[in-house]
């Protein structure tokens, strides 16, 4: 799991079992008050393995470019999140 802080967030990445895979996900945590909001990387992808899941959200994480005022994480644009071009 990576971390990121932002000025009124916490930012982690994780990977989470969904039947027999793995998905990628972003959890933004208001650093004041608030719930958590989950964001699913590469969506279009699953993961056999827990730690495969956990590098590609902990590189969406680092591939960010910020957040939204509300949290929502801002990529640049294009990104995919796959390295093939």
């Amino acid at each position: 799991m990576a971390e990121r802080e932002f000025p009124n967030f916490t930012v982690r990445s994780g990977a989470t079992l969904e039947g027999s895979r793995y998905t990628a996900y972003l959890a933004v945590t208001p650093r004041r008050s608030g719930f958590p909001a989950y964001y699913a990387i590469c969506e279009n992808r699953s993961f056999r393995t827990s730690d495969v899941a956990e590098t590609a959200a902990a590189k969406a994480l680092q591939d960010m470019s910020g957040l939204e005022d509300d949290g929502t994480p801002i990529f640049p644009d294009g990104y995919t999140g796959f390295d093939d071009d």
